[in-house]
């Protein structure tokens, strides 16, 4: 089976919308002001809007408060919660719906335990581990870490792009592959060409 795929940080409503027709599965919206691929909620919404259906609609937080999670889910309409900072097991369960629980890799991360300790999340979403940003750096990590039996599905995420996509799914035969910075022009502005070629080297 191939992995499913999920773009990561759009920011424009037509460009998700492209993105979307090409046959992805899920599209990621940042909402985290650190980042360059931050949407605030009003953009959000019209970026949700322009999306074909059976879109699976990811929002990404970074270590927020439960008042501007709960504010986001009050209005835009998401399907699945992607936690990447250091939130603990019962900081993502709390919404009572899906999540992903992200993990920085490195060679001290046990990540049995880390499924252990996550066991409510639909999947854990494996990232290089840098220690000045949460995410998107472009940056892959030892995908020979990832190669672990986990009860949880494994979502591969860090330097993916078309060039090493095709590689890093036969090395650790994820669930799913995550991309952003490896598929854009622009941060926060995706490459149609690119994710044409991305998909092209799942098969």
């Amino acid at each position: 089976m191939k992995p499913r795929v999920k773009v990561c940080g759009f920011t424009q409503a037509d460009n998700a919308r492209q993105a979307a027709l090409l046959g992805i599965d899920a599209v990621g919206l940042v909402f985290y002001e650190k980042s360059a691929r931050n949407v605030d909620i009003r953009n959000a919404i019209k970026i949700i809007n322009a999306l074909p259906p059976f879109i699976n609609r990811v929002g990404l937080f970074v270590n927020a408060s439960t008042d501007f999670i709960d504010t986001v889910l009050s209005t835009v309409p998401l399907d699945t919660l992607q936690f990447h900072g250091d939130e603990l097991p019962a900081q993502c369960a709390q919404y009572t719906m899906p999540f992903i629980k992200a993990i920085r890799v490195n060679q001290n991360c046990n990540l049995k335990k880390m499924a252990d300790d996550y066991h409510q999340a639909s999947g854990l979403l494996l990232d290089t581990l840098n220690k000045n940003i949460y995410g998107g750096t472009g940056e892959r990590f030892d995908w020979s870490l990832a190669k672990v039996m986990l009860d949880l599905p494994i979502i591969l995420a860090g330097g993916l792009n078309p060039e090493t996509v095709e590689a890093a799914i036969k090395q650790v035969n994820p669930y799913a592959v995550d991309v952003s910075s490896g598929v854009e022009s622009t941060k926060g502005i995706k490459d149609i060409d690119k994710i044409k070629q991305f998909l092209s080297k799942i098969g």
